[in-house]
């Protein structure tokens, strides 16, 4: 197979390049030139955003999911997180992590490499308790990197790459789960190889940044080095011997003239399959391979830049380009599935369907800033970004096809879906001298246009002729659409320190959606230090999130061996036939109160509860199933001739109202050892849960919402997740160990097995089961091998701990031994690591 010749290919090049490392934080020292690196992405990040909620900066996780301005040395022992400025969540130039008006977490490049993670998004998790992931999908749904904050989903979380709008990806994660229905920015797409450090608020921010920042922001600062080379390689694999992965990267910087700079880098990433099925029922074996870590390859480019064009002036520019191409296998099917599809030639053994997906990704920003009028700063940009991926499926067939022509093809387009998004700012920022507050007051103001696109393709006639391709039926011409919409906005920004130590922060913000109508929202936010080892703060706001084009438009038909489950475009026939109404803007009102603690010497302590009122939460809703469900699907141009019992059709819909209320405490101590080294500690808990207040009707009087689908919302994500550890640095040697408790999750299960034949693939039966917690040990010990290589063993999970397994009545097929549908620990068991890390 071509893909294979690809990977092997890949593999051939990748595997010498075993040596390679990333940055300064390899050394553990923080150089001078890094310091001046560092101060420069600081600074250009504040011209670039301070003054402009627009667009916003993407916060920046912690060894601890922390609302607190706290930055914790999360398993590095670097700089003082706490000491960095920052320029998300606030309006100060000169505004620290530890002194902030709102939550705010920094993680510095070197504490993403020191989790071993392969991803960004598994980092992430890793270090901040409130951030959680799907850990394993189906279909296309298993190829996106997608990251949630506070019990929320990826849908009220705003990722921004220096202080710019992201785009999301063009695909629905349309798996069940707490992700179904979501859009979400596939945060891998963004070159590790061009982060300098990201800054995550977690805090309410709609009224300062725009839709979709109800839970927080993640903004992801870039590189501003001007000289030296970077690398890194990291290889390793599960326990089990299978899941093998290298993920390198190599990133270079220069001096332009006038104390300018051009910075780029490039990340390459192999994944191989790691599949955990259980005993196939049908087959008597383990050969069914739904259960699985899809085969990846990818490439992700950026670089970053800034020139001087005079003392006043400065353009800058930044860019990132990523390709990657995944392979997810699906179910095993036998000689006839659930439509009386046979291929006796093809496969007299069976076969397993294989979705493939060819995904591009894209985002240039182009700006100037510097001096304006009046003596305000200004910023003015322009950002273009998309997403393509294709999507096919292989190793299959169609019976339809083959029953009217005498042959069938095996592999088959099934669609394309593309997503576009240009954004363009102007801000202006100035502080006043009042004379009579004790701070400077800092005033901003600014606004946004914004025009995005949506395209879904048509697949192949051969894909979609009556039953379609076995596996994923493809898009017929009649659901292809091109859709788009114009967003204006504008905002204002007003802050300062009303008396010493009492500091206040008022925003305001109108949008305009051509396709949504108006919003208008605002937030303010009070901190009081009433000396220096106590201070509190708290935050009132409102937001919204506009629904995604791709949540309008977006269809699929799905087959398993046994059923077929389809998502239809809210304004589609199929849908509209089944009660649905168009889509409408979430609405949320939060609160947040907190304290900060500085009891002794090298000691901070933040605590900051929070509750976050949605209304119209916008999900994957309807509850149809049989010869209705069919009805719909057919009405819409997807068609599968199967059995009333064995078919399920949904939309995306404002099912809920929900209630999330939880508490983030952070703890970092620093013991110095003296000869013997210092030992950097640290603790985070995120406390956290979620109640419906509110369940919808669709127009035919129908409940909107299952008692699965509730528990989606409610109950899938931990109730609690637990870090802590320390790093212990001696000499050339360095030790680091972390322990994460994973809270309980409550799951409602379809039955399959066992049970009478009315509640098989039920609507409306389920078995109620509780994932208790479990504990996961992280290891690393690393070595100083000369000033510029640092080099890495370690062991994430080196227990090997698993979940537990599911009741034999709802393990579908008897080989979906673990619920992938909750988002608690990994399903994969212990995985083992090596990392080079390169200084030029």
């Amino acid at each position: 197979m071509k893909r294979q010749a690809l990977f092997s290919t890949a593999l051939a090049v990748v595997l010498p390049a075993v040596m390679v490392s990333e940055s300064f934080a390899a050394t553990g020292t923080d150089s001078k030139a890094a310091r001046a690196a560092k101060s420069r992405a600081v600074a250009s990040a504040h011209s670039r955003l301070a003054a402009q909620p627009v667009s916003a900066v993407t916060p920046a996780p912690v060894p601890a999911t922390i609302v607190a301005p706290v930055t914790i040395p999360v398993r590095n022992g670097g700089g003082d997180g706490d000491e960095q400025v920052i320029v998300t969540g606030t309006r100060d130039p000169h505004a620290k992590a530890r002194d902030s008006i709102s939550p705010v977490v920094v993680i510095s490049a070197a504490q993403l490499k020191s989790t071993g993670q392969a991803d960004l998004r598994d980092a992430l998790t890793t270090l901040i308790p409130s951030l959680t992931r799907q850990t394993v999908g189906t279909g296309t749904a298993n190829t996106i990197d997608s990251i949630n904050m506070r019990g929320l989903t990826s849908n009220q979380t705003l990722i921004l790459v220096d202080g710019k709008r992201r785009h999301t990806t063009s695909t629905v994660y349309y798996a069940p789960g707490p992700q179904q229905g979501t859009t979400p920015v596939d945060i891998d797409m963004i070159p590790v190889s061009e982060i300098d450090h990201i800054e995550v608020l977690e805090d309410g921010a709609a009224a300062q940044y725009g839709s979709d920042a109800i839970a927080g922001v993640i903004n992801v600062i870039l590189s501003h080095r001007n000289h030296g080379i970077q690398m890194s390689a990291n290889n390793g694999g599960y326990y089990k011997g299978d899941g093998f992965t290298s993920k390198d990267y190599i990133g270079g910087a220069f001096e332009l003239p006038n104390g300018g700079f051009f910075n780029l880098g490039a990340d390459f990433k192999f994944q191989d399959h790691a599949i955990r099925g259980g005993w196939d029922k049908r087959t008597n074996k383990y050969d069914n391979p739904i259960m699985s870590i899809p085969r990846a390859i990818q490439v992700v480019l950026g670089y970053n830049m800034e020139y001087n064009i005079n003392k006043d002036l400065t353009l800058y520019s930044f860019s990132t380009f990523g390709h990657k191409v995944a392979d997810a296998l699906q179910n095993f099917r036998t000689g006839v599935d659930v439509s009386g599809a046979t291929f006796p030639t093809l496969f007299p053994n069976g076969y397993v369907p294989i979705i493939q997906t060819d995904e591009t990704d894209y985002g240039v920003t182009v700006g100037f800033k510097g001096k304006a009028f009046l003596g305000f700063d200004f910023d003015f940009s322009t950002t273009y970004g998309g997403n393509h991926n294709d999507v096919n499926i292989a190793n299959t067939g169609s019976q339809s096809y083959l029953e009217t022509y005498g042959y069938t093809p095996t592999e088959f387009h099934q669609t394309a879906y593309t997503t576009t998004q240009w954004t363009n700012n102007l801000d202006f920022r100035r502080s006043f001298d009042t004379g009579v507050l004790a701070g400077p007051l800092n005033f901003s103001i600014g606004a946004e246009y914004r025009y995005e696109t949506y395209k879904i393709g048509a697949g192949d006639y051969n894909a979609y002729y009556i039953s379609g391709a076995q596996g994923q039926h493809a898009i017929p011409p009649g659901l292809a659409s091109t859709s788009n919409r114009d967003v204006t906005a504008g905002y204002i920004d007003v802050g300062t320190e009303l008396l010493k130590g009492w500091k206040l922060d008022l925003a305001g913000r109108f949008e305009h959606y051509t396709d949504v109508g108006n919003t208008e929202i605002g937030k303010v936010s009070t901190r009081y230090d009433v000396n220096k080892y106590f201070a509190f703060r708290g935050t009132v706001s409102s937001g919204f999130r506009a629904p995604t084009l791709a949540e309008q438009y977006f269809s699929s038909l799905t087959e398993s061996p046994t059923s077929a489950s389809g998502v239809l475009g809210v304004n589609s026939p199929g849908a509209k036939l089944l009660g649905a109404r168009p889509l409408k803007p979430e609405r949320s009102t939060s609160y947040s109160a907190g304290i900060i603690l500085n009891p002794i010497k090298n000691m901070h302590i933040s605590l900051d509860a929070y509750q976050i009122d949605i209304r119209d939460r916008i999900v994957i809703g309807g509850v149809y199933g049989g010869a209705l469900a069919i009805q719909a699907m057919n009405l819409s141009g997807l068609y599968f001739p199967s059995t009333s019992a064995t078919a399920t059709a949904q939309y995306e819909t404002n099912g809920a109202s929900t209630r999330t209320r939880g508490l983030d405490i952070t703890a970092t101590y620093l013991t110095n050892l003296g000869r013997y080294g210092r030992i950097n500690w640290d603790a985070a808990v995120n406390f956290n849960q979620t109640n419906i207040t509110h369940v919808g009707e669709d127009l035919n009087g129908n409940t909107l919402l299952n008692a699965q689908q509730r528990s989606f919302l409610t109950s899938y994500m931990p109730r609690n997740k637990l870090i802590f550890g320390g790093r212990w640095t001696w000499g050339k040697l360095d030790f680091t160990v972390h322990e994460t408790r994973y809270g309980r999750t409550t799951s409602n299960n379809t039955y399959w097995n066992d049970v009478p034949s009315s509640m098989i693939n039920s609507v409306s039966h389920f078995l109620r089961w509780v994932q208790t917690p479990r504990f996961q040990t992280d290891l690393a010990i690393g070595y100083q091998v000369t000033p510029r290589l640092h080099a890495t063993l370690g062991g994430n999970n080196i227990g090997n701990a698993y979940p537990r397994k599911v009741p034999y009545q709802v393990q579908y097929l008897g080989s979906e031994i673990y619920n992938m549908d909750v988002q608690q620990m990994g399903l994969f068991g212990g995985y083992y690591y090596m990392q080079l890390d390169l200084t030029l």
